[in-house]
């Protein structure tokens, strides 16, 4: 039998038909079996299935679901099935006129005004299911929030405290204000020119500024500004660029910013930004070794190193400043592939063979070896072994991989690096193939506040000694500000040739706002609290009131030996993150 005549709806070329609307009988009566088998279903559909009423409505109908009475048992009878049966067809012809209105009155709307609409309805849902305990949008787990203590609501005792806390908290609101109404969302200020200043390092990403300073406003108690901030974070920041970025510069100012503001404010929107950009930067680690690349297109996912490192070697600051906010993301996404990919870079490190027990600022990440054998706890290696230590502490000292490293680490720069001058100043020199240039920079000068904070932890016969060589290098930060025009220190200071903690090439005598002097002295401070950290402090509060305020903002200086002060035109965002912080 041909085929057609088994399937009347299939067309048939050589079929001369008059009208297609002409069956033979077989045809009208498998016709007529189609039609009464899909009119059974549907009855059965809206009377016979559990819970049909809110199938129907919730599916079809933009409303709630209809309250039915579901239980069955012994106290439940037959007599009352046709009411509820009638009361479920009349819920189902309101909920029909309801959408039809609704459906009117939407096509009535601006496409903008149905945009703003369906944004607000996702925003009621995303706070519906956190607030149940479930997942947000983006199927982020749901974590139970604990505000950290003694953050805020906290006064100095001391008038005079009070008072200079109050004048810093005056700077942040100049430095912020100023931000705001020359470069809103731009990265940084160009506090002299009043416009934007975006840095390459963050690609096309914007709002450094304020993204790093969002846990700076929070302690300062600055909450109409930190709101203003979140908003903007909420609604306009975005990763979805077709550019290259830095990993190391992206990592600790954006996901840094961001995972700070969550832990401090619990706000969700902190914690969804910090996983999606964290997701963007985990195909850098797309290595043979998994030693991360330190540029990377987050569009395509390509990454490379900086041309000028070692034979395009990745730097030990940049690949070994990752591990915090990764270990955090993988705890608040519940994605174990971020603590996975740092925890790789200490397996990398934990097999090469270290000279003299250091860490070189190079490694190749696809022969996975040590590029140029050059050593700094200043620039290309700085925050490494800050990062190890502070790995340590942040899992409640449970982390002795971690700790070993730290210490193994401090002993070999005690050894090799940590010299003292003629004149009795402690520095730590930088290690070039086994020579040492007697040089330190400003960047170096944190290692003082990272030894006071690991001295508790070293072993008993050691935790005098290394808070002692804290205070050294305390004093010797010190002194590379004292040593100037301007009081503020350069960006590195040298001790050879007859000077001590003085800067002699022309482009290391610039000054950027960094913060790790400053730093030092806070550490000192909560740590001895001898009064002198404090008075240094409020030392470099006036040079910088004096020398980097603008009308604009505040601004790095390229001189800090000339009294009279020539300004970069920079407010870098970690002046208010970190420096004023």
């Amino acid at each position: 039998m041909p085929v057609a005549t088994l399937l009347p709806f299939t067309a048939t070329p050589n079929r001369k038909s008059a009208s297609p609307t002409s069956f033979r009988l077989t045809e009208k009566f498998i016709l007529l079996l189609v039609f009464s088998a899909f009119i059974t279903l549907c009855f059965g559909a809206i009377f016979f299935l559990p819970d049909s009423s809110k199938l129907l409505s919730g599916v079809f109908f933009h409303s709630s679901a209809v309250e039915t009475n579901t239980r069955t048992g012994p106290d439940s009878s037959d007599s009352g099935s046709a009411g509820n049966d009638e009361r479920v067809l009349a819920k189902i012809r309101k909920d029909h006129e309801k959408a039809l209105l609704e459906a009117k009155d939407t096509l009535q709307k601006r496409p903008d005004e149905i945009v703003k609409d369906i944004r607000n309805e996702k925003d009621e849902l995303v706070k519906e299911s956190v607030g149940q305990g479930g997942k947000d949008v983006n199927n982020l787990p749901f974590v139970e929030y604990r505000r950290p203590p003694g953050t805020t609501g906290h006064e100095p005792l001391d008038p005079e405290t009070r008072e200079r806390r109050a004048k810093i908290k005056e700077m942040m609101k100049h430095a912020w204000d100023s931000y705001r109404r020359y470069s809103w969302g731009s990265n940084e200020l160009r506090p002299i020119s009043k416009q934007g200043h975006s840095s390459n390092l963050f690609g096309s990403i914007k709002g450094a500024t304020i993204v790093d300073a969002l846990d700076t406003l929070y302690i300062m108690e600055m909450f109409e500004e930190f709101d203003a901030a979140t908003e903007w974070v909420e609604k306009n920041l975005d990763f979805v660029v077709n550019a290259e970025v830095s990993v190391f510069e992206v990592n600790i100012r954006f996901v840094g910013g961001l995972l700070s503001a969550y832990y401090l404010s619990g706000k969700e929107v902190f914690r969804r930004k910090a996983v999606e950009l964290g997701e963007k930067l985990l195909p850098a680690f797309k290595t043979p070794t998994g030693i991360p690349w330190a540029l990377l297109n987050l569009k395509s996912g390509i990454g490379r190193n900086w041309p000028w490192a070692s034979g395009g070697s990745s730097i030990l600051a940049e690949y070994g400043t990752l591990h915090l906010e990764f270990m955090h993301l993988s705890k608040l996404s519940g994605n174990p592939e971020f603590a996975q990919k740092v925890m790789n870079i200490r397996k990398v490190l934990n097999r090469l063979d270290k000279p003299q027990g250091l860490y070189p600022n190079y490694l190749n990440p696809n022969s996975g070896q040590w590029g140029q054998h050059h050593v700094s706890v200043g620039g290309l290696g700085d925050s490494f072994y800050e990062y190890l230590l502070k790995a340590w502490l942040m899992s409640d000292k449970t982390d002795e991989e971690g700790k070993k490293m730290y210490y193994d680490a401090l002993q070999a720069i005690e050894t090799n690096l940590m010299r003292k001058s003629s004149g009795g100043l402690t520095y730590i020199a930088e290690w070039k193939g086994g020579l040492l240039e007697h040089k330190m920079g400003h960047l170096t000068c944190f290692a003082g506040g990272m030894i006071a904070l690991g001295a508790d932890g070293a072993p008993s016969d050691k935790t005098g000694h290394q808070m002692e060589q804290a205070a050294e290098i305390a004093r010797t930060c010190h002194e590379s500000y004292a040593r100037t025009a301007l009081k503020l220190g350069p960006e590195a200071f040298r001790f050879d040739g007859g000077v001590e903690a003085i800067a002699t090439r022309q482009n290391e005598k610039y000054f950027i706002l960094r913060p790790e002097v400053i730093e030092t002295y806070m550490y000192m401070w909560r740590f001895t609290h001898d009064p002198k950290y404090r008075e240094w402090g409020w030392e470099a509060v006036q040079a910088l009131e004096q020398h980097c305020k603008v009308e604009g903002g505040y601004s790095g200086v390229r001189d800090v030996y000339s009294s009279t002060p020539n300004h970069d035109d920079v407010q870098q965002s970690f002046y208010l993150a970190e420096t004023l912080k």
